[in-house]
């Protein structure tokens, strides 16, 4: 039997909670963690349609890119669509988890989906984040030192870029005395005692500071664990916002923009003026990414595919890029490809199924 906590944790696995924007609100909007699951709606957007096609399908899960809720309800009385929606799902015993900003910043998310779409190479995180990584510093005696890095690299320590099980060790002597009630695994309680220890140093993420202390704690044989964690400011490769990389061949400019085209299946495309230089250098950003032009010029791409560009905006290309603003919905809709795949990939006791409802609240004359 699967349940719902199931899938929500197997998602953020791949996008952890602790990654999105502090504005957002990523997670578990609607329903009982642990119900069992009897089918999944992949969605971009949850809406009224896309409730009853829930219910008509027999999905009592909805996992969507965009949350249904930004900011707190006060009411309850179906007044606007968010209203309704909710009112929708709970009556009909159906859970709505949202995706969204961490789904934007991991590896084998949203950009890296619309980059795999244009078919590029050699994909990397365009604004990779600060802050998100810290240093643990362990001591431990030296027959035990690999027993424990393997522990830690199991719980996910030791990961730099495409490089794993990354540490740093020295030896040295460890001294200490136990007292009182103390159980020690070596030495004699009342007398002072010398080890012989590995200094051991691993990065991780802040998000799996929990999982790998405990980790620590489990695989250290001594009854209170030496440890410290300390916050760095490198930037951290695999998280972060936009995506880059690059086509197999430069196309011509107007060639690239029909590719585009057939590509995200694009019925128009708002771009500024063309520059008279081969296309192979792309910068992709699903949604707004307006914030990432300056990232994506310093980077040397050629052009920049985003959305939600306003008149103003399309003059910071200062003819070094050509600006593509491919819409919203468009840019962001084939996460639901996406969902469907990763999950597809552990879960199959249950339909997992991708919306048909079309949700882009902009339409085209």
């Amino acid at each position: 039997m699967t349940l719902i906590k199931d899938i929500t944790n197997y998602m953020e696995q791949l996008a952890p909670l602790s990654l999105q924007e502090s504005y957002d609100n990523a997670g578990l909007i609607v329903g009982d963690p642990n119900e069992e699951v009897k089918g999944v709606l992949s969605t971009l957007d949850c809406t009224e349609a896309v409730v009853e096609e829930a219910i008509q399908a027999g999905c009592n899960l909805i996992i969507a890119h965009h949350p249904i809720v930004f900011k707190g309800l006060k009411k309850l009385n179906g007044k606007n669509y968010v209203e309704r929606v909710v009112i929708k799902a709970i009556k009909n015993d159906i859970a709505i988890y949202a995706s969204h900003t961490n789904l934007d910043h991991v590896e084998g998310g949203v950009n890296f989906k619309i980059a795999e779409k244009l078919g590029l190479q050699n994909v990397k995180i365009l604004q990779p984040k600060k802050n998100l990584l810290k240093k643990l510093v362990t001591f431990v005696p030296v027959e035990h030192g690999q027993k424990v890095l393997d522990a830690l690299y199991e719980a996910g320590a030791g990961q730099i870029g495409d490089y794993k099980n990354c540490s740093f060790r020295v030896e040295g002597t460890g001294t200490f005395r136990p007292t009182g009630g103390a159980n020690p695994f070596i030495g004699t309680v009342d007398k002072d005692e010398e080890v012989k220890e590995f200094r051991i140093e691993v990065i991780l993420q802040a998000h799996q500071e929990y999982a790998i202390l405990h980790a620590l704690k489990k695989a250290h044989p001594y009854e209170e664990v030496a440890y410290y964690l300390s916050n760095l400011e490198n930037d951290l490769a695999q998280v972060g916002a936009g995506a880059i990389g690059s086509l197999d061949e430069a196309l011509e400019e107007s060639s690239f923009l029909q590719y585009l085209k057939e590509s995200m299946a694009l019925s128009t495309i708002r771009h500024t003026p063309l520059l008279g230089k081969k296309i192979q250098k792309v910068a992709v950003c699903g949604g707004a990414g307006g914030f990432l032009i300056n990232d994506a010029i310093r980077q040397g791409a050629d052009v920049f595919v985003t959305a939600d560009y306003k008149y103003h905006e399309f003059f910071d290309a200062e003819n070094k890029i050509i600006i593509c603003d491919i819409g919203h919905y468009e840019s962001e809709v084939y996460t639901k490809e996406l969902i469907i795949s990763y999950l597809s990939e552990k879960f199959s006791n249950f339909a997992i199924l991708k919306s048909q409802v079309n949700t882009n609240p902009v339409q085209y004359f």
